[in-house]
């Protein structure tokens, strides 16, 4: 007959060998993930570089008002980031809020009428390319153009930020010819 803490001893043995046992396969495993990193070139990453926003940006082919304000944006974004000669990432953090757009003027000198020049600009140059690509008629180009030269300057922020719901505007404003913008090709 076994004494009483014999059965304890025996579990608790058990339980420490397959504790052992995972911590043990824990390791091998992080080393097999090492090695395999290792061998698929990983001491060798480079970040991608960021895209020079001062380079025209081919427009896809947009379907539909969603598209045509995506590229819109990130035509806009390109030339204003151009424009400030900073990457189109960071402006885009920059104007995602009110504190970072205080410190992208601290970081880079940049004043409100600056950057509001260098937004209307990238704005302009997004109408420009949404043109040359297509995506909007030249009928609606023209006063869009226009409007966007004089904006102030929180609106062309937000132009930026969402262009669906000015060119949604902008198809309610021609009313039955606004739905040319989504039977653009």
């Amino acid at each position: 007959m076994s004494a009483p803490g014999d059965s304890a001893r025996g579990h608790t043995t058990r339980g420490t060998l397959s504790a052992r046992a995972l911590v043990g396969g824990a390791i091998v495993a992080s080393l097999l993930l090492v090695g395999v990193y290792l061998a698929a070139g990983g001491t060798s990453y480079t970040p991608e570089k960021t895209q020079d926003p001062c380079k025209p940006r081919p427009w896809g082919n947009p379907r539909g008002l969603g598209e045509i304000a995506n590229q819109f944006s990130i035509s806009a974004l390109d030339g204003a980031a151009c424009k400030l000669g900073v990457s189109r990432e960071t402006l885009a953090r920059a104007l995602a809020t009110e504190e970072g757009r205080e410190r992208f003027r601290r970081r880079y000198g940049i004043n409100d009428a600056k950057l509001a020049e260098a937004i209307r600009a990238g704005l302009v140059r997004a109408v420009d390319d949404a043109e040359r690509a297509g995506a909007i008629p030249s009928l609606v180009a023209g006063p869009l153009r226009s409007a966007v030269e004089n904006i102030p300057l929180e609106r062309a922020i937000e132009l930026v930020r969402d262009a669906r719901s000015v060119l949604r505007n902008l198809e309610s404003l021609l009313g039955p010819a606004g739905g040319l913008l989504e039977l653009l090709p």
